[in-house]
């Protein structure tokens, strides 16, 4: 699939943009410490040439915290298209600016900041409407320009489907726009709270405000890493009566519990709406689809898929279609990237359900809100996500860790030379070759 992408992408040419992803490295050829794709399940840590300025609005970031995220684990297993060998990886990061493009008078040498996973011009309509998912003018795709008529924003370490710019799990990193797409950092904001402000938490927020959850509604949610873990908790801040959560990892289940959440372990109920049904006879009235799991659970669709019949399977979206109320919502905001078929249309139609495809979270709308309103205050603590930190070194260790949920392994704080310590009651720094299996 790789391949063929590529070469389709070269056939059609990139698309012109107000920057290039590729960076010029520094002078005298110094290195750092980066994780890059080499094929499907196959990702190494490698030495690559350090980031230097670009272009004028860059800034180039000493990482101070990565992580890993759920969706990273379609390019392990080489489920999105365009990847290249040797991509860097990662788009959740933090850091401290290391150095700056002549055009950059906002931010200094040294400041702590975050980065968006996404990369916007801060200047098309959809940018100045703080869409900064949808930014027309950083992303060259062509490939995905044809697949969906148009095209998201260009993102971190997530293929050259998305721009093919070098990502964050790495000890540098070349931020273009620098202004735009870094958030300043107060001092007595911890990089253990701050680190998720580049995905995690704006996008499960996004999911529950998008979707529209409001005060009294019962909430589905399919799926609970960590996007259904914080989806979750922002549902019950916006006042949902009951909370729903379906997966089938047993400490996920649990934890979800232990923080008032109800549950369905789909391996013990594997008629997930039947379930839903007993517990709340009028149906949902929001469903989430918060992506932990896409594995095809029927034999049909594990056909199809291996086929490349489709390359997404329906069977999240049809048990939420049919698990809501009539003119119930669902929304999508796990990463879809393709086809699926037998879509349960006639259910959405003669149900008047809101079928919602929230889209990549518009980073740059929320991350002030959640960073001022809710973790400052104390309303949100992200850190009760983070199971593990590891250093970058065994960042491909973590990979396999993290797709085999070795130690009950979630939200992992991934450290570099330029990292703090541990903050209190925040985990301290563990070896994967050293966690149980």
């Amino acid at each position: 699939m790789q391949a063929v992408a590529n070469k389709l992408q070269e056939r059609m040419g990139t698309i012109p943009t107000d920057i290039q992803p590729e960076y010029k490295p520094v002078e005298g050829g110094a290195t750092m410490k980066a994780l890059a794709w080499f094929g499907t399940n196959d990702v190494r840590v490698i030495s690559a040439p350090i980031p230097d300025i670009t272009e004028p609005d860059d800034v180039i970031l000493q990482v101070t915290g990565s992580t890993i995220c759920g969706s990273d684990l379609h390019l392990y297993h080489g489920e999105i298209m365009a990847l290249q060998k040797g991509d860097i990886l990662g788009h959740e990061f933090m850091g401290k600016v290391f150095k700056v493009g002549p055009n950059v008078k906002n931010l200094k040498t040294g400041q702590r900041v975050v980065a968006s996973f996404q990369i916007s011009c801060g200047k098309c309509e959809y940018c100045k409407d703080n869409l900064s998912s949808f930014c027309d003018r950083t992303n060259n795709s062509s490939l995905q320009n044809y697949m969906y008529g148009q095209r998201d924003a260009g993102f971190f370490g997530y293929s050259h489907f998305t721009g093919g710019f070098p990502g964050g799990q790495a000890e540098y990193v070349r931020v273009p726009i620098g202004e735009v797409n870094l958030l300043p950092i107060p001092d007595n904001v911890s990089d253990e709270k701050a680190l998720y402000l580049s995905d995690v938490l704006p996008t499960s927020y996004h999911t529950v405000v998008d979707t529209g959850v409001k005060p009294g509604d019962v909430v589905g949610v399919w799926g609970l890493g960590p996007i259904g873990q914080c989806a979750a908790r922002w549902a019950i801040l916006k006042g949902a009566s009951r909370v729903i959560g379906i997966d089938r990892v047993p400490s996920r289940l649990s934890f979800a519990e232990s923080n008032g959440i109800e549950t369905i372990d789909f391996s013990q109920h594997s008629d997930v709406t039947k379930r839903i049904y007993e517990l709340c006879p009028r149906g949902l009235d929001v469903a989430l689809d918060c992506g932990t799991f896409h594995e095809p659970k029927t034999l049909t669709h594990k056909i199809q898929k291996t086929l490349m019949l489709e390359t997404d399977v329906p069977e999240t979206i049809n048990e939420m279609i049919v698990s809501v109320r009539k003119m119930g919502r669902c929304g999508i905001i796990a990463a879809y990237a393709g086809f699926a078929n037998n879509v349960n249309v006639g259910a959405l139609m003669e149900k008047g359900v809101r079928l919602i495809g929230n889209g990549q979270a518009p980073v740059r709308k929320y991350w002030e809100e959640i960073l001022n309103d809710y973790i400052i205050p104390g309303k949100f603590d992200p850190t009760f996500m983070i199971t593990h930190r590891v250093p970058i070194d065994d960042m491909a260790k973590l990979y396999r860790a993290f797709d085999n949920r070795i130690d009950g392994v979630e939200k992992v704080f991934v450290e570099t030379q330029f990292s703090s310590a541990p903050s209190a009651g925040c985990p301290a720094i563990s070896r994967v070759d050293d966690w149980s299996t």
